[in-house]
């Protein structure tokens, strides 16, 4: 077999350097914007197994990947978690792998913060939509503020490298709370990043109507705070602001308004080991089927990878205002 190459590039000449995992397609919350009310999830023995999780993220840091993303569904719901935390911080030192970060809805970080800390992880990004427990309990169906409010204070008391909060802005639902959103990031010490609703799977409401866009927030956000642009990076898509006077940045993901492909530096591994080579499209390689066939054989994964490379897209064709035409749910592709 010929030698594999010590960094991914994919056919545009994009250097691919971070993963987003996601390892189980189940929460406890039912966001509206990433499932639908009833969901049916994945039977257990179509998922990869932990141990199948760590040799495939083995495989892409050994390729030059320097950033994984442990996603869900909520990923701390699955259970033996911290095993798979303690078995990936080892990566770090052993392979290119720089950066391990978690993104989670708070709920379990009271039980799981310390503990993911001890294990290596780096940075941790929290789903926060609403600082109203009742608009709170709207938007995720089943989630409790209390519990998520408190799971912040233990990742804060964890000393992660640095937290952010995530919060997708939907009209006639959390946009009054653009501003009190950024202020409790910025009273404690937090990052926040605001994201444009994505249109992936069948939801209850009509995206279009509920769809605001970076640019909207933005201006929102500059009524009240002295916002610098900024070059800070953290691997992925967001674009920084620095408030003045203080240590928080606010970030934007905004797939519609301000396209991110032509930068485009990640794959996705879906629940199932499904390599996505983009968030809005179906280009995929069944990485499972080759761990399966081919046990413990490294070199075969890694050649299934490098070969995805050729038919990683050169962008989404995201339309908020259509049907969606990506039918699997954010918590099947990985928040």
């Amino acid at each position: 077999m010929a030698k594999l190459p010590t960094q991914l590039i994919d056919r545009f000449g994009r250097k691919v350097t971070y993963v987003r995992m996601s390892i189980t397609d189940r929460c406890d919350f039912r966001c509206v914007y990433c499932m639908d009310e009833e969901m049916t999830f994945m039977p257990r023995q179509q998922l990869l197994t932990l141990e199948e999780i760590v040799f495939l993220l083995r495989a892409f840091c050994e390729l030059g990947v320097e950033k994984v993303r442990i996603t869900g569904g909520e990923p701390l719901v699955r259970r033996d978690v911290d095993w798979l935390f303690n078995e990936l911080g080892q990566l770090k030192g052993s392979t290119s792998l720089k950066e391990l970060t978690l993104t989670t809805n708070g709920s379990k970080l009271e039980k799981y913060a310390q503990t993911l800390a001890d294990s290596g992880l780096d940075r941790i990004n929290i789903s926060l939509d609403s600082l109203n427990a009742e608009k709170f309990k709207a938007l995720t169906r089943t989630g409790d503020l209390d519990t998520v409010l408190t799971g912040i204070a233990a990742a804060k008391k964890a000393n992660f490298k640095r937290i952010k909060l995530n919060a997708v802005i939907m009209k006639g639902r959390n946009e009054d709370e653009i501003i009190d959103l950024a202020q409790f990031a910025i009273d404690n010490d937090l990052d926040i990043s605001y994201i444009e609703e994505m249109p992936l799977g069948h939801v209850s409401h009509a995206r279009e109507e509920s769809y605001c866009s970076s640019d909207e927030v933005l201006a929102t956000l500059k009524t009240v705070f002295d916002l610098q642009a900024s070059i800070a990076s953290t691997g992925g898509p967001s674009r920084y602001y620095q408030v003045a006077g203080t240590t928080s940045k606010i970030g934007f993901i905004s797939p519609h308004s301000h396209n991110f492909c032509d930068s485009c530096n990640r794959v996705r591994v879906t629940t199932e080991g499904r390599l996505l080579l983009c968030l809005g499209q179906e280009h995929s390689m069944d990485l499972r089927d080759v761990i399966r066939r081919h046990p413990g054989d490294m070199q075969q994964l890694k050649q299934a990878i490098v070969d995805s490379m050729e038919i990683k897209p050169k962008g989404h064709d995201f339309d908020i205002k259509a049907q969606p035409i990506i039918f699997r749910h954010m918590s099947v592709t990985g928040g």
